[in-house]
């Protein structure tokens, strides 16, 4: 099922726990590199990813000369923002069409979060559903241009107050634009006492009818983090993603690589084997136990024929084999309709109650 089918689908039941839409964000580690942009494309699709979404700006127009660093300088050590961007800028739209063909063809969606109007008017012709970056969360103009795309869209919603996300959606519902929000932590990377997943929660109940995700900057470790998500309720994921994880540079280090998905999607086999269906009933593999570990009413003492019988003829013992307990006021101030041994688990046939027994 593509994004914007689920999008447009709607929020599930909430007490439904989906398998979530995963999006694996490469950003740009391409590093500007075609061959390499395939590659995390493939092994995207391989490691069980839906999507695979890049990153499109230009240095020029996203930060001014002067932007400081906001990220871990000891793992990317350059501290401007206008200079880093520089040196990942330079696909644009022909590169980005060549990517999307390569999605097409290998069966993974295609989606690149543009930064300005120029990268987002031409990405409209490459995919079906927009991300906009938690960056641009309080960019109304910006949030206004992407809407008049008439397309579905995700908005990440880092380093967000509550107000500051009504307001974006606000803006989106004004143009009539369908919507999911991802819960989002701005650090690179985010430690694990900071991810604060509960938050997923607060956003479905401030936000009802929103479809809510998470996008995580958490160190991938044994993707616990993510599936702690989807318990929570998070039906769509992003996570940056690399190739190699040992490389240097801001969106190596905290990314997951093929391994790390193949690790998410085996646990996620297992964590729906687990949590299994959502309405609660009995289920066939404990029917031995409905019949054997439940009780019946059985006589306390002997009961004569004819008798009408009282409290202190019964009690209540295992197996579930007779008249269930639940039906003791039927019982009771009935007459017995033959002798009834010490010990005997009663059945219906074993008492005369004017009345047709209540057997559910």
């Amino acid at each position: 099922m593509k994004l914007s089918e689920i999008l447009i689908a709607g929020c599930q039941n909430t007490r439904e726990v989906v398998r979530p839409y995963i999006i694996a964000e490469a950003g740009v580690n391409h590093e500007g590199d075609l061959d390499l942009a395939r590659r995390l494309i493939d092994e995207a699709c391989e490691g069980g990813a839906h999507a695979i979404k890049f990153q499109t700006y230009k240095a020029e127009t996203i930060a001014s000369k002067h932007s400081p660093s906001y990220w871990n300088l000891n793992e990317e050590p350059t501290d401007s923002q206008f200079k880093l961007f520089q040196k990942y800028d330079k696909f644009w739209k022909k590169e980005f069409e060549v990517l999307k063909y390569h999605c097409d063809k290998v069966g993974i969606e295609f989606l690149s979060t543009p930064f300005d109007l120029e990268s987002a008017t031409f990405l409209n012709d490459l995919m079906e559903v927009f991300k906009i970056s938690s960056s641009d969360i309080t960019n109304k103009p910006f949030i206004e241009f992407i809407c008049d795309f008439k397309k579905p869209i995700i908005l990440s919603t880092g380093a967000s107050d509550l107000e500051e996300i009504a307001d974006a959606v606000r803006w989106i519902e004004e143009k009539g634009n369908v919507l999911a929000l991802l819960h989002c932590i701005l650090n690179y990377p985010t430690e694990d006492a900071n991810a604060n997943l509960a938050m997923i929660g607060d956003l479905k109940v401030k936000f009802p009818g929103k479809i809510v995700g998470y996008s995580d900057h958490t160190l991938p470790k044994d993707m616990k983090t993510l599936e702690t998500a989807v318990i929570l309720g998070a039906s769509i994921l992003e996570k940056h993603f690399t190739h190699d994880k040992t490389l240097p540079g801001n969106d190596h280090y905290h990314a997951m690589d093929k391994e790390d998905l193949k690790t998410f999607t085996q646990n996620l086999d297992r964590l729906f084997e687990i949590l299994g269906e959502n309405v609660k009933r009995s289920i066939p593999s404990e029917n031995p136990a409905r019949q054997n570990a439940r009780r019946s009413l059985v006589a306390s003492r002997l009961i004569p024929a004819g008798k009408q019988i009282e409290p202190e003829d019964l009690t209540w013992k295992r197996p579930a084999h007779g008249i269930s307990p639940k039906a003791i006021d039927q019982v009771l101030n009935a007459r017995a309709s033959r002798e009834i041994a010490e010990d005997s688990v009663l059945q219906w046939s074993d008492v005369i109650t004017g009345e047709e027994p209540k057997t559910r």
